[in-house]
């Protein structure tokens, strides 16, 4: 018989990391993005509230701001969270990938499963968060949600100052392309020899697996799980919040 205690992959835990700690300059000068207000309430209580929405998730940990966990921590007291499932707020550091490691060094034993889910998309339904997790418990090491482009996609030579023309270098195949969102969810032990390995700059967690050598695969992903990141998304974001009060009563 093993004497491995670990569970199987069916009856494993799961914890979200919600990385909180950036800027958001692109949404124009205040307070950093993840607490920017939608609907009224800040976008990150949304995204926090997205995460526990889903039985399977019993622990949602959020990177803070390096000077802004008390903040944050008030900020999640405030709110009506979901009594089943536990909340943690730990300080962020100098970039994403330092912030999901500290968000990951933070989680209690028990949780084999680990969803990294980006603060700026409020709006994910918890179907695409339980079909990551399922995958994941099916023996995947890392999950992507993803969506088709619509848009035909060209790589150029990027220009050398702002506003000039960039060359057309190739046009890839749209239908052998993704769009990526989150949450991407991975076996834990996967996800953190990721971190203790790759050093390099990247912009997705599931990008360090794949330096691994593991294989990562995608789940359909959400148009209402958008990234808000510009002032038109937060107009969009608004509509579509509306959209679901109307819709469900609350």
């Amino acid at each position: 018989m093993s004497d491995d205690s670990r569970p199987s992959p069916a009856q494993a835990r799961t914890a979200a990391v919600i990385p909180a700690a950036g800027r958001g300059v692109r949404l124009g000068p205040g307070a950093p993005k993840a607490l920017r207000a939608l609907g009224g309430t800040p976008m990150l209580i949304h995204a926090v509230r997205a995460m526990a929405a889903s039985r399977a998730v019993s622990l949602v940990v959020v990177v803070a701001p390096p000077d802004g966990a008390a903040e944050v921590k008030s900020m999640l007291d405030a709110h009506a969270l979901p009594e089943r499932t536990d909340f943690l707020v730990v300080p962020g550091g100098a970039s994403r990938q330092e912030s999901v490691r500290r968000g990951l060094d933070a989680l209690p034993p028990g949780h084999d499963i680990v969803l990294v889910h980006d603060a700026a998309r409020p709006l994910v339904p918890v179907d695409t968060v339980d079909a990551v997790i399922e995958a994941v418990r099916e023996g995947a090491p890392a999950v992507v949600p993803a969506l088709p482009l619509a848009d035909t996609v060209k790589e150029v030579e990027p220009a050398a100052a702002p506003g000039e023309a960039e060359p057309v270098v190739a046009t890839p195949v749209r239908a052998r392309l993704r769009a990526v969102q989150t949450p991407q969810g991975f076996d834990r032990a996967t996800l953190v020899r990721a971190h203790e390995t790759v050093t390099g700059d990247v912009t997705d967690d599931a990008s360090m697996v794949e330096q691994l050598g593991l294989t990562v695969v995608t789940v359909p992903g959400h148009e209402e799980a958008f990234k808000v990141t510009r002032p038109l998304d937060l107009i969009l974001a608004e509509a579509v919040l509306a959209r679901r009060r109307m819709n469900d009563g609350f």
